[in-house]
């Protein structure tokens, strides 16, 4: 039986080979973040971005304060280009829960607000249930008002879901 470490990095390896670089960070930002590992900032040549032996760790309320800013919706859709229903749902409860500060979600304003940029999701409600299903979940509910199955649900991004969208950002998805 070969080294675990060599393994694993080989392991690693193969499942990125075939990934473009976007979809590469995002999934090795995911990494990092599952399994709670700082990594330092490190510039292109590869030394640490402060000098050597300067190895700071770049904290989440840090990466955070130089995300860019949007003043409206579009300009969120617009700098992540989400494709598929689901993400256009996460990024819409991106938009409320990131920008606007609101801790709960409610599907029909989500909606209003893609019906609004003519990006209606046909079933908004399979779209963050197809959020809630991913490994790790990307969208939890928190509350449901009512007993029928139709009844009145409220939602909110787990730090996956905001990791991804902030890993769409500038990178048109």
């Amino acid at each position: 039986m070969g080294d675990p470490e060599i393994e694993a990095i080989s392991a690693v390896a193969s499942a990125l080979a075939d990934l473009e670089d976007d979809a590469r960070g995002r999934v090795l930002r995911w990494a990092a973040e599952r399994y709670d590992v700082r990594v330092p900032q490190r510039g292109r040549g590869g030394a640490d971005a402060g000098g050597a032996g300067d190895e700071e760790d770049v904290t989440e309320e840090e990466i955070s304060a130089e995300a860019p800013t949007f003043n409206h919706f579009a300009e969120l859709f617009n700098a992540t280009s989400p494709t598929s229903n689901e993400d256009k749902a996460l990024v819409a409860g991106y938009w409320f829960q990131a920008i606007k500060g609101q801790d709960k979600l409610k599907a029909t304003n989500l909606q209003n607000e893609l019906k609004n940029m003519g990006h209606a999701i046909p079933n908004i409600t399979d779209a963050l249930m197809s959020n809630i299903r991913k490994k790790p979940a990307r969208i939890l509910q928190v509350a449901k008002s009512g007993s029928t199955r139709q009844a009145r649900k409220t939602y909110k991004l787990t730090h996956e879901g905001l990791v991804y969208v902030q890993g769409m950002i500038g990178h048109g998805g």
